[in-house]
């Protein structure tokens, strides 16, 4: 299963009201696993670009006024992206703007059912936290040390890491993939004797200090009977 990990950054929020794309960064799974294969481009929005996009990217209309226009990359962005599945945290925000940029240039959009939002994943799995980059980055002990501001192609880096361990940890179904592969070519080795095993390096705790503090206050309430407080 072939997948792209994407992200952009922008001049603004709306489209509609003249707001364009600037970068785009986007990272290829197959299979849950990074191949190494990149997309990545910086585009000129012909405008100017707001103080409160540049605070946020850094991308400002100096550095931006010779890059090309979207109409002149975005047959290549299509090419790479093909018919793989799109993982985009936010997505709502980035289709919208990549499909308005692609109708723009007379270019085929891409159907919003192609993308999976790992912000809704997020949120669905823990109701109640933080789900941006950086509190999933905590979450996760992902390293974004080098995320002084948003960049397209960093935060695909570090989205891939964590939609990975959302769906079920670091390459989830590699080693059963392998053994299979093994099995069915008739390949020696100890791949086919697979069994799960334990992380070697336990990953950090996911629960906040918010959240323990929490949970300590409502068992409090419950009293010396709440089960929580019973050893077996």
């Amino acid at each position: 299963m072939r997948e792209i990990v994407l992200d952009t950054e922008t001049t603004g929020f709306e489209p509609t009201e003249g707001h364009r794309i600037v970068e785009i960064g986007a990272v290829e799974l197959f299979n849950h696993l990074p191949t190494g294969k990149t997309y990545h481009q910086y585009i000129n929005p012909e405008r100017l670009m707001p103080k409160e996009a540049f605070d946020v990217h850094g991308l400002g209309d100096d550095f931006l006024k010779d890059k090309p226009l979207f109409a002149a990359i975005g047959q290549a962005f299509l090419d790479f992206v093909a018919d793989a599945q799109l993982v985009i945290h936010n997505a709502a925000f980035d289709m919208k703007f990549l499909n308005f940029e692609l109708q723009r240039a007379g270019l085929p959009t891409l159907p919003n059912s192609r993308a999976t939002d790992t912000l809704l994943i997020a949120r669905r799995k823990f109701p109640g936290s933080p789900a941006s980059l950086d509190a999933l980055c905590r979450r996760f002990g992902v390293d974004n040390s080098a995320r002084e501001k948003h960049g397209a192609l960093l935060d695909s880096e570090i989205l891939a890491e964590i939609y990975l361990e959302l769906v079920g940890g670091r390459q989830p179904d590699f080693a059963l993939a392998t053994a299979d592969k093994n099995k069915s070519s008739g390949a020696s080795g100890t791949h086919t004797d697979w069994r799960p095993r334990p992380r070697p390096v336990a990953l950090p705790s996911r629960l906040t200090e918010a959240e323990a503090a929490a949970h300590a206050a409502f068992v409090a309430k419950l009293g010396d009977a709440a089960v929580w407080l019973k050893r077996g």
